[in-house]
């Protein structure tokens, strides 16, 4: 029965972890200089870490960041220098899609499932966009309009598709758990019999 269990649990994450990359990789807007506003890209991730914990969805959000990274790598011809290029991996990719891991962490905290994963998506999405703001200020300061503050410059520039993306994750959290049981193996909820 065990081993049942984590065959699903690996096979359920590869599925998961694949359908966010794709969905990633089909943005409804693709911003100028990086960044791009999905349809529910998070999403996956932050179910996994429901399902499976916060430890289980951030080796998932990992996995993730590793796949960003390599359809990324392109990239790293726009920075110069080790730190740079380490500034670039770490918060663009490494600790920006890892982060989408933390999204299960309410699960135990709220009992509505609807809530516990928007307000985990909500979280994760700000962290997301504070990882893309560091990487903004420091190595991509130079795209910014003259008179305006690099770190000015990041943040809008970041929040532009970031704050979309935190309302589409959200939306879609309090959607899909209208439909699907995360805490159930099946998946399915069940319907309140009218008394």
């Amino acid at each position: 029965m065990e081993q049942v269990k984590t065959t699903r649990r690996m096979v359920e994450s590869a599925l998961m972890i694949a359908l966010a990359v794709a969905l990633n990789e089909f943005a409804v807007i693709h911003l100028p200089f990086g960044g791009s506003v999905t349809f529910f890209s998070q999403l996956p991730i932050i179910i996994l870490s429901y399902r499976y914990g916060v430890k289980w969805g951030l080796f998932s959000g990992f996995t993730m960041s590793v796949f960003q990274f390599i359809f990324g790598l392109k990239n790293l011809s726009y920075v110069t220098g080790i730190s740079g290029v380490l500034i670039l991996i770490l918060a663009d990719y490494l600790v920006a899609y890892t982060c989408l891991g933390l999204g299960g962490m309410f699960r135990n905290k709220i009992k509505n499932q609807g809530a516990a994963l928007a307000l985990g998506g909500a979280v994760v999405s700000v962290i997301r966009c504070l990882c893309h703001f560091v990487s903004g200020a420091t190595i991509w300061g130079g795209y910014a309009p003259e008179g305006t503050p690099v770190w000015l410059y990041s943040l809008s520039y970041n929040a532009t598709y970031m704050l979309p993306e935190l309302i589409i994750t959200v939306i879609g959290a309090i959607l899909i758990s209208l439909v699907l049981d995360f805490s159930k193996p099946d998946l399915i909820r069940k319907r309140k019999e009218n008394a």
